[in-house]
């Protein structure tokens, strides 16, 4: 099997560092986290250049890797269950205290939207429902024969119509929050 020289390979990696470091921001979506999964690919990937063929995609083999250690990264976190606290004093692992989190007003309110969505006309309800379960407009649009223009206008209406609903029987959006922290 035919290997890449070191400079070969250093070269091509130089090359794709930008769609490297563009990819471990998209999956981490945090500028550090980014650059240590970069610097972990790069050395992965270096102290394994004589696994990498001649015949295969470089990029294809690199953000694989990539991808790896991200998903293998995320598992770990997931199954230590650790507690993550930004705070600038450690505000909240420090505090002791125990939050018990409540949802009945948030039930309550979702009972109620929900109602409301179901009270819209038809037209515009069957859009805005798809497109909240997580239907593309193109999809919507191809499953009901509407254009693309007539879905993206029904669900626009839609949240008009919630909105007002919910204006009506709350007030503006700042008496909503101060009802629910309430």
């Amino acid at each position: 099997m035919e290997i890449l020289s070191k400079v070969d390979f250093n070269r091509k990696f130089q090359e794709l560092s930008g769609s490297l470091r563009a990819f471990a921001y998209n999956l981490t979506k945090d500028d550090e986290e980014a650059k240590d999964l970069y610097q972990e690919t790069a050395f992965r990937a270096i102290s394994n250049r004589d696994k990498f063929r001649l015949d295969t995609n470089l990029k294809a083999w690199l953000f694989t890797i990539m991808k790896n250690i991200f998903i293998n990264n995320y598992r770990k976190r997931s199954k230590a269950n650790t507690v993550f606290d930004k705070t600038d004093n450690l505000y909240y692992l420090n505090s002791g205290a125990v939050a018990i989190d409540n949802a009945a007003g948030t039930n309550i309110l979702m009972k109620e939207l929900k109602d409301m969505i179901k009270d819209l006309e038809d037209s515009i309800r069957v859009p805005f429902e798809m497109h909240f379960i997580g239907y593309k407009y193109q999809e919507i649009g191809d499953h009901l024969n509407l254009p693309l223009g007539t879905v993206k206008s029904r669900i626009f209406f839609a949240r008009k119509a919630l909105r007002n609903k919910i204006e009506r029987l709350y007030g503006n959006h700042t008496t909503i929050r101060s009802k629910l922290s309430a």
